[in-house]
């Protein structure tokens, strides 16, 4: 049965039209194998061939719409194997039988891939009993057959015998287009010839067997005289070699066998029509959504360069972790006009939405929370959205009257339209209130006509804005009223650039996220869905996409009626369903200590931004370009010739082929691996171009994602950069930031210090960093309960140090800094799950040694051992776990799939609970930050937060007062409500850059 995800109307093929067909299921393994091993830094999720994935997909996008080198696709797909059996396994069943299993860390990517692929709105098709080529296959000649031009993005031998008759190949990794004369020599053959070499050389790949002693020239030289497979068997007597004369003979048969293996199928009935592959626009804010659950920073950035689309406003989707296809499962058929069922194109659940179960903790009886939530939901169902119903409010005696209505309701949910999803640039345009559910106006501010002029000129028209915002500010900061927004810290900052500071408010993505972490996105159209079966007008169809997408302020106000009113209409339901819950779910305390204050909290931070060095930032990348520059010689001179030192295969060419250094390992394709790790081990073996090669791609990459793009982020207006914060990002309540990311400057290296040199503070004043001590750790101490990691924080000792000595034997004093090193990595590497193999890895160890520190530390150390065992218990038998505040987070498939995949969430649950608990901890301090700071008569504002550590600037005479008022409500966080069992430690430093002051 086919599987499809495709959105938009069909396209007919015709002569002119380019169709490309991308090899989906062989390309994985290519991204796999050929890039760097990439982890999601969140959780550890391995996602290096997504990554890849979809980069070559973003490259695809951007020529469709015209930005490519050559001429882009008017058609594209990408084609997956269904499963691994097809009816090849019936012409002979060891077909493909020694295939290995694939590596445990690519096994959770293809479901991510297929997931990619949907959010790319590209069609995605597989179909049972038929692999991808034959699919490819099918769709090429159909294609071709019509006048139009096929590019297969593929670098598989077994596509090359389609190439001709307007079909051509495309190598994505190598950037080789392979035609007619690269398929000769290749295969010393005409394309059309190809599947009779393939026969007689047979594939020890997929195990088709061909003739003994026979190899690809030697087939070739045969096809050649010969003219085809059967001419040459029925001729096999005229052979004079004796031996190949008598295989050809013997085995006759396999041959024959052989072709029908290798022959790809052209005449497919494939379910999922040519026609209906025509490139569609992708959605950005669903293509955003999916980039940032997977946390792909840059390509993130390139899409919301591309479609203006502001990624702040946006929070990370949904991504379904598990194997495709999933064990004892069959793909479910799906329509191209429905890919919300594609089992692997959805971004949150593969049925119809449905709302989660409410929590009850307690009682169900009349009165109780959880019947009151209950009935709050219930009241909802079936209450329609009507968006004809919405009301234009284009004069102030109708804007009074609305407001009126709202502080008559006491709460109303209000939500902006603006120039741009970036809130320190965003100029308002509009705003939609709505005071009860199918009750909702838009109230247009400063929209234009399309010939850019101010529609207020023509009333009634809209209202000014000055006129309109006078008459809002009273009921916007009236403390009597409660206004409720979906991600208000962007609607907060927004006002607040007017003047106008909301209070007392709600934020239905964090009361979603405060309820519900891990169990789906909390976007309001995802919660929309979810909820109540509805799915709100998207951005893109009132402002458009590509070329064509225009600023909100462009839009016609009939359709920014219907969009940002149904914007209002939906959230003020969604808080009427979820708030309820808080009580039910027993997470009001979660919502009103560690989400609520932080939305103007977060908001302060990143409405003050931080000064940076422009200048100093375009020295250090002058400085990178030259040490990289000086690397690439140094590596030419070693290497005994130039090359491209970025490309895998040439530096593996030069490491393993020409140096014939140890520990050479090939891909399936035949590339040498010369991925970090295997640098690494190479480089702590002595190697000395190993280790310049890693040198140079840690500049290289410090250059470009830092000190080039840095200063691109200077606001104009402000002078400083103004990070995005995003609350609702992970399961465990750790803060992300983006646009630019902030958080992972590297701090341990010197290039990454002296990045950190360019973060200045104003003149005369200082930079404050102050920074929690192994807080980790000590968390992991109090939940835990280890005696000696307890008595060695309540005594100020190297708590690895110590670690070294209960594990060695050896004394503190005088401790070889390696064997400290050791303890050091196994401390942080068991917070994290650590195997044996990644700690071999990190120590360049023999696994069996790793295995026993290990071992031995779980022996020194048992209460670990028990809060791990008694931790996974706990979540296999209620699907969470809480952090020491009584955040939950949820792993509903703790039980579910592939005991890889089981074993991953096993991990991330054990970690949950101590970096959860960490998190929480420095939110209660950045809550109470301010307050304290003031009571305390002190000046300082908070700037950034990165994981453990924040940063203040400081006005330079207050320095030593406002450094123990930092430090003692960092400390003091947790309490009164809890009382760690292990004291908490703050660092605190001041300088006139970040680097000094950490």
């Amino acid at each position: 049965m086919p599987s499809s995800s495709i959105s938009g109307a069909s396209r007919p093929i015709q002569s002119g039209d380019h169709l490309y067909l991308v090899d989906g299921s062989s390309y994985i393994f290519r991204a796999y194998h050929a890039l760097p091993p990439l982890t999601r830094k969140s959780d550890g999720l391995p996602i290096g061939a997504v990554h890849g994935f979809c980069q070559m997909l973003w490259k695809l996008v951007r020529e469709a719409d015209g930005e490519g080198d050559g001429a882009g696709p008017t058609h594209l797909a990408v084609i997956f194997d269904y499963s691994a059996r097809s009816f090849r396994n019936d012409l002979y069943d060891q077909y493909k039988a020694h295939r290995p299993e694939p590596p445990e860390d690519l096994r959770p990517q293809f479901g991510l891939i297929r997931q990619a692929v949907a959010a790319f709105n590209i069609a995605c098709v597989e179909q049972e009993g038929y692999e991808a080529d034959d699919l490819i296959a099918t769709y090429a000649r159909e294609a071709a057959g019509k006048g139009a031009t096929v590019t297969i993005v593929a670098s598989d031998k077994d596509l090359m015998q389609l190439v001709g008759d307007g079909i051509e190949m495309l190598d994505p990794m190598k950037e080789k287009r392979i035609g007619v004369a690269e398929v000769e020599e290749k295969f010393g053959v005409r394309p059309d010839r190809v599947v009779d070499v393939q026969a007689l050389a047979g594939d020890s790949v997929d195990n088709i067997p061909g003739v003994p002693g026979i190899g690809v020239k030697t087939a070739a030289q045969l096809i050649t005289e010969y003219g085809d497979l059967e001419a040459l068997l029925q001729r096999a007597d005229e052979i004079k070699q004796p031996k190949r004369r008598q295989n050809l003979l013997d085995h006759a048969q396999n041959a024959r066998i052989s072709r029908q293996l290798a022959e790809l199928k052209c005449d497919v009935p494939v379910e999922v029509a040519a026609d209906e592959l025509g490139v569609r626009d992708p959605d950005p804010e669903r293509l955003i959504a999916f980039c940032k659950a997977m946390e792909f920073t840059t390509i993130t950035r390139r899409v919301a360069d591309a479609t203006g689309f502001d990624p702040a406003k946006v929070e990370p989707g949904e991504v379904t972790v598990k194997y495709w296809p999933p064990e004892g499962a069959t793909a479910t058929p799906v329509s191209p006009a429905a890919p919300a069922a594609a089992p692997a194109a959805t971004l949150a659940t593969d049925a119809e939405p449905a709302a989660p179960e409410v929590r009850s903790n307690g009682a169900h009886g009349p009165g109780t929370p959880a019947a009151a939530a209950a009935a709050a939901a219930a009241a909802l169902e079936g209450v329609s959205v009507d968006r004809s119903a919405y009301e234009t409010v284009d004069t102030i005696e109708r804007l009074d009257a609305w407001i009126a209505e709202a502080y008559e309701a006491g709460v109303f949910s209000i939500d902006t339209e603006t120039t741009s999803l970036f809130p320190m640039q965003a100029e308002l345009v509009g705003l939609s209130i709505a005071t009860a559910p199918g009750k909702a106006c838009y109230v247009p501010l400063a929209h234009r006509n399309s010939d850019g002029l101010d529609l207020a000129g023509e009333p009634p028209r809209q209202i000014p804005l000055a006129d309109g915002l006078q008459r809002l500010k009273p009921l916007l900061e009236d403390r009597g009223t409660l206004k409720i927004a979906q991600n208000m810290k962007y609607d907060w900052l927004v006002f607040l650039r007017y003047g106008i500071d909301v209070r007392p408010f709600d934020d239905t993505m964090l009361l979603s996220y405060a309820l519900d972490a891990g169990l789906g996105g909390n976007g309001m159209d995802e919660l929309s869905e979810r909820w109540f079966g509805h799915k709100p007008i998207k951005f893109a169809e009132v402002a458009g996409s590509g070329r064509n997408k225009v600023t909100f302020d462009l839009v016609p106000l009939d359709k920014a009626t219907e969009y940002a009113a149904e914007d209002a209409d939906v959230t003020l339901r969604l808080w009427r369903v979820l708030k309820p819950r808080l009580a039910a779910d027993h997470s009001a305390t979660v919502y009103e200590t560690l989400e609520r204050p932080m939305v103007t909290v977060l908001a302060g931070m990143e409405r003050r931004g931080i000064m940076v060095d422009r200048a100093m930032l375009s020295r250090l990348s002058g400085d990178f370009a030259q040490s990289a520059a000086a690397l690439e010689a140094e590596i030419y001179e070693l290497a005994g010739e130039t090359f491209n030192v970025g490309s895998p295969k040439q530096l593996g060419d030069i490491l393993f082929g020409k140096m014939g250094l140890p520990g050479a390992k090939k891909t399936k394709t035949g590339a040498w691996t010369t991925g970090a790790s295997v640098l690494e081990d190479l480089a702590a073996a002595g190697h000395e171009l190993p280790s310049k090669v890693l040198a140079w791609r840690q500049l290289t990459k410090l250059k470009s994602t830092y000190t080039d793009a840095l200063p691109g982020y200077v606001n104009a207006e402000t002078g400083r950069v103004h990070t995005c914060y995003a609350l609702a990002a992970t399961t465990t309540g750790r803060l992300s930031s983006s646009e630019p990311n902030l958080q992972n400057i590297p701090v341990r290296t010197e290039e990454g210090r002296r990045i950190r040199k360019a973060f200045i503070a104003e003149k005369g004043m200082k930079l404050v960093s102050a920074d929690y001590s192994q807080i980790e750790l000590r968390v992991l101490a109090h939940i835990a309960d280890i005696p000696q990691l307890r008595k060695a924080f309540e005594d100020g000792l190297d708590i690895h140090a110590m670690t070294a000595s209960e594990m060695f034997g050896v004394p503190v004093e005088g401790m070889d800094p390696m064997v400290r090193r050791r303890a050091k990595a196994i401390n942080f590497g068991i917070i994290y799950g650590i195997s044996a193999f990644g700690l071999a890895n990190q120590l360049a160890i023999p696994r069996q040694e790793a295995a026993d520190y290990i071992k031995r530390y779980f022996e020194r150390f048992p209460g670990i051992r028990d809060y791990m065992d008694s931790t996974k218990a706990f979540a296999r038998a209620n699907g969470y776990v809480e952090t020491i505040f009584g955040r939950r987070c949820n792993y509903p498939n703790i039980t579910r799939g592939h005991p890889s995949e089981r074993a991953f969430f096993e991990r991330a649950a054990i970690n949950a609970p101590i970096q959860g608990s960490a998190a929480d901890i420095i939110r209660r301090a950045m809550v109470r930050m301010e307050d304290a700071l003031e009571k305390a008569g002190v000046e300082a504002s908070m700037l950034l937060q990165v994981h453990d550590e924040l940063i203040f600037e400081v006005p330079e005479d207050a320095v030593n007062d406002v450094m123990p008022v930092i430090a003692r409500v960092m400390e003091e966080a947790p309490l009164p409500a809890v009382e760690l069992k292990v004291p908490l430690r703050v660092d605190a430093r001041a300088a006139d850059n970040w680097d000094e002051a950490h």
